[in-house]
């Protein structure tokens, strides 16, 4: 399984097109069906004579004339069709259609042929060119988002004197669910269009060479032989088949034990009791970096795709449901204490390999997860009324576990199956298919594979989208779309990890750029063993080039930038998918492998994937043994000095099992004495006494920030931030970036600050000169009233030095634009005051927007 590679259910070639405007072009011809006549492939009889339907994707068609300006994300749009009438998959009925259209078969009589194509870029929308003797599909192409048709030109030369037929596909209701097609014609010379959008080109003519990895279908064993690595680093069999098969997502307990989930189910759910995915604890009681203990947990899951422990459990992410399994130990391993809880409904799963994903522990106590951009979930805490779902198909999500809270944290990038934080708090993910890296911003609109914006809460769905609410969510058909956004977030990478013109093209071609387009897991390395050039580090699995990549990401601005590093382990067999890696109690760190001579999901033939394999391996630095932990016997003055160490699996557990169990209350009357202090200049090494017991919590300058701030999230998840206003107003005032910037999110968490926060979030706006620091302030903004968003807004617009941030713009204007909708004359205002290009654009573009 791979869950980040898209197959679309053939190897002929894939394009995607452009939205360019398009002359007709001269000398094409329309085929000629068997009976000598020519063909209706431009649609110009008016009706659809010559085409035969399924479903109902042909009610209405054609379409004549232009688009309607007036019709729902109408205004301004341009099919750009040739003659009058032209195949409008959304003109009609909007995204709701589905079926095929396929034209009668046709003798290719010339060696290339073009047609004009738009709508959308998911895998269910497309055009395809079908050989009529056996039903192979010979070219497929998509659009790219875009209603502007733009002419794809096909190399029909292998297939002359053959007879094909031209099938439109349309599976989606989603956004950009639909196709737009017009004028197919066959060509005897290739046609120079003013611009070409999308061209197959002939078999061979793909300049790239084959990669040459040099095996496939090897043992474990074998492998760990035959994977490179760094000097110093050595390549463990944890376990591997029989021992574990499918391992599709795995976490770490408090005593350093592996709990896997082995999913037998993908790529189809099955139907309710029949599931067959499970989930194995794995343990290593001697230190040697091989299991020696096997623990079946539960069986019987269906369609399990993630997994986190915590909170006398494990959260297990199983469409359509995030569930939490409680823990009791036994002298035969961990078993289930009692049935799953139910804990979050409404997660889909029309595409299986881009669901609810990669759990983290994120540092303000939310389990955070991803979600990728095929799949369409309307997510609400279980027996909650509709009006509180939220939509998600693309992005990053979170829930909070006391608070039993769920919310999108960002929106938009493809199919991200990687998550992780820095030492700062700063979320990373990979992603597929469009660029690689992505810095995830609380409330930011990222770059899609596909589909539309979204609004991501309740109360921007009512605002932009309220019939959103009154649909059947039994049967969604509905997005919560904002047209408003204008423009997203791109990637923070500097380079990317494919060859060619397009990513798909660069499969099993792009062995010296880093393998391919295609990712899966993320972990930015804070385990404080490895050598120093590793630390903070972005290392992900590449899936087409069976190897970890690695991604540095520098400081700039308000944000990153990603910066390309070796390649840091390369399998060298062919068939390895790793699809997660985190680092253990000691630093090193385990990777699981899924595994499997097919790379790409096909959800449509289970059998296709070989169900007998699966590898978790260890990756160590130097000879030492695995220590042995179990944290849940620490005791309070333990894990408080564990917030404080090197080790960032020891720092996140502590803090975890801390806010589970409670603060003490008189080390936090202590802790938060001590914080005001440190607000304002960097200390010395902290000594508090708790219960009349000097503990040293090892805060030196060298680690200042990072343990301020780990501090910070501690007295954050007990309460002990939000409750003393006092201590909030001095570490707004803190000589620290980070710390007023994470002291200004974790005071909206509630969506209310209190007063005083606002007014000195105003004077920060205004004053400080740190952009960390006003991105922060755009995000909270989001979750502030528009009244009391808009002095900050009204200061921030007037930072000109913002202008070519990465992200401030577009983050400005996010919080602004709510602004602007239900205020005009505010409007008018801050684009009076705004001292930002893009603002002053976006701001006249919205007030004169219908």
């Amino acid at each position: 399984m791979n869950p980040a590679a898209v197959v679309t259910r053939t190897t002929a070639p894939v394009a995607t097109v452009d939205a360019k405007p398009t002359p007709p072009h001269p000398g094409g011809v329309l085929p000629v069906g068997a009976d000598g006549k020519t063909l209706n492939t431009d649609f110009e009889t008016g009706d659809l004579r010559d085409w035969t339907a399924t479903g109902d994707v042909a009610k209405g068609q054609p379409t004549k004339g232009p688009i309607n300006q007036a019709r729902k994300f109408g205004e301004g749009k341009v099919a750009n069709h040739i003659g009058e009438f032209w195949f409008g998959g959304y003109e009609k009925f909007e995204d709701k259609p589905t079926g095929t259209l396929s034209s009668a078969a046709f003798k290719v009589t010339q060696p290339w042929a073009a047609f004009l194509l738009g709508g959308g870029s998911l895998p269910g929308t497309r055009v395809e060119l079908v050989a009529k003797e056996d039903g192979k599909v010979v070219f497929t192409a998509r659009g790219r988002n875009s209603e502007t048709m733009s002419p794809v030109v096909v190399d029909l030369a292998a297939q002359q004197g053959k007879e094909i037929f031209i099938r439109l596909v349309d599976e989606e209701t989603g956004g950009w669910g639909h196709v737009n097609f017009d004028d197919f014609k066959l060509y005897k010379d290739k046609p120079a269009f003013a611009a070409v959008a999308a061209s197959a080109p002939a078999a061979k003519a793909n300049p790239l060479p084959t990669d040459d990895v040099k095996f496939a279908g090897l043992t474990a064993a074998e492998v760990v032989k035959a994977a490179t690595l760094p000097a110093g680093f050595k390549l463990h069999v944890f376990a591997a088949e029989p021992d574990v098969k499918q391992p599709i997502a795995f976490c770490l307990d408090d005593r350093g034990r592996l709990w896997v989930i082995e999913n037998y189910t993908y790529p189809q759910r099955q139907p309710e009791g029949q599931g067959t995915d499970r989930i194995l604890v794995f343990e290593d009681t001697d230190g040697d970096h091989k299991f020696n203990k096997r623990t079946v947990f539960m069986e019987k899951l269906n369609l399990a795709s993630a997994i986190e422990y915590g909170f006398g459990g494990v959260f297990v992410g199983a469409a359509p449901w995030l569930l939490h399994i409680p823990v009791k130990e036994t002298a035969a391993g961990p078993q289930p204490a009692g049935e799953p809880v139910k804990l979050l409904e409404g997660f889909a799963w029309q595409d299986t390999h881009e669901m609810l994903n990669t759990f983290r522990w994120g540092p303000d106590g939310w389990l955070y997860g991803c979600h990728g951009v095929f799949t369409h979930s309307h997510v609400k805490p279980v027996g909650a009324p509709d009006t509180e779902r939220q939509f998600i198909n693309a992005g990053v999500w979170r829930y909070q576990p006391v608070k039993k809270r769920f919310e999108v944290f960002a929106e938009g990038t493809s199919n991200p199956w990687g998550l992780d934080f820095n030492e700062y708090g700063q979320a990373f993910i990979e992603a597929c298919v469009i660029p690689h890296l992505f810095h995830m911003i609380q409330g930011g609109r990222y770059q899609r594979q596909g589909g539309q914006h979204y609004a991501p809460t309740v109360a921007e769905a009512k605002r932009v989208a309220p019939d959103y609410f009154a649909q059947d969510f039994a049967k969604p058909g509905k997005q919560p779309i904002n047209p408003f956004i204008y423009d997203d977030l791109k990637t923070i990478a500097d380079h990317r990890h494919y060859l060619g013109a397009t990513p798909h093209s660069g499969n099993a071609r792009s062995d010296s750029a880093g393998g391919g387009h295609a990712h899966a897991g993320l972990m930015c390395y804070l385990g404080g063993s490895w050598p120093k050039e590793y630390h903070g580090k972005l290392f992900m699995g590449n899936i087409h080039g069976q190897r970890l990549n690695v991604d540095v990401p520098e400081r700039k601005g308000s944000g990153y930038v990603g910066k390309h590093a070796p390649d840091f382990l390369n399998f060298n067999d062919k068939w390895s998918q790793t699809l997660d890696q985190r680092y253990d109690q000691d630093g090193n760190v385990f990777i699981i492998d899924w595994y499997d001579k097919q790379q790409c999901h096909n959800q449509r033939d289970p059998a296709i994937h070989d169900r007998s394999n699966g590898r978790i391996y260890k990756i160590v630095y130097g000879d030492k043994k695995a220590t042995q932990v179990d944290l849940a016997k620490a005791t309070f003055p333990q894990l408080i000095n564990y917030v404080a160490k090197d080790q960032e699996w020891l720092r996140r557990h502590a803090k975890r099992i801390l806010q589970e169990r409670g603060v003490d209350a008189e080390f936090r009357k202590v802790l938060v004495a001590r914080m005001a202090e440190v607000a304002k200049t960097p200390p010395e090494p902290w000594k508090v006494v708790v219960h009349g017991k000097e503990d040293s919590l090892e805060v030196n300058p060298k680690h200042v920030t990072r343990n301020t701030l780990n501090f910070l999230w501690l007295l954050h998840v007990s309460g002990g931030l939000t409750a003393n206003a006092d201590l909030s107003g001095k570490l707004l005032s803190s000589y620290d970036e980070d710390v007023r910037a994470w002291t200004i999110q974790l005071l909206c968490e509630d969506h209310k600050p209190g007063a005083a926060a606002l007014a000195e979030f105003a004077r920060l706006a205004k004053e400080d000169p740190s952009p960390l620091v006003r991105l922060y302030l755009a995000s909270a903004c989001q979750r502030l009233t528009v009244a009391e968003r808009t002095p900050i807004v009204e200061a921030l617009l007037a930072h000109a030095e913002d202008a070519t941030d990465h992200n401030l713009p577009l983050m400005y204007w996010y919080a602004t634009e709510p602004i602007v909708a239900a205020n005009p004359a505010k409007g008018a205002l801050l684009l009076a005051k705004a001292k930002i290009p893009l603002l002053r654009e976006y701001i006249t573009r919205r007030l004169t927007a219908k």
